[in-house]
């Protein structure tokens, strides 16, 4: 595994469980088509949560915030109509959440959960 994977799956960890202990349920991980991937879906009651994790070993090229750009979110929408239909679901709204995750050398990483940013 190559450290940019490492440090990605990390991220996605974290974030993970900063959304369940949010109340959210996980629905899926890495879910992965011909178009790309989702980091991760839950579920937030009545809402389909799509969320994007970005992690970053420091802050030396910006926030792990700033690696959303328009490209990206035009990608994650598709991906998020894809997998809608593979799934058969039918949520009654659907948000898109970023969480940048900074890991730290020592003690815990700085995460950041913005809801509704797409």
């Amino acid at each position: 595994m190559r450290a940019k994977d490492g440090v990605g799956s990390y991220g996605e960890r974290v974030a993970a469980r900063l959304l369940v202990d949010s109340g959210m349920t996980l629905l899926d991980r890495n879910w992965r088509c011909s178009a790309g991937e989702l980091d991760l879906v839950a579920r937030d009651g009545d809402t389909l949560v799509v969320c994007e994790v970005k992690t970053r070993s420091s802050e030396r090229f910006g926030s792990p915030l700033e690696a959303i750009t328009r490209t990206k979110a035009a990608r994650l929408r598709r991906l998020a109509v894809l997998w809608l239909a593979a799934h058969d679901v039918h949520p009654v709204e659907i948000r898109f959440d970023v969480v940048g995750v900074v890991r730290s050398a020592r003690g815990a990483a700085t995460v950041q959960h913005v809801r509704g940013v797409l």
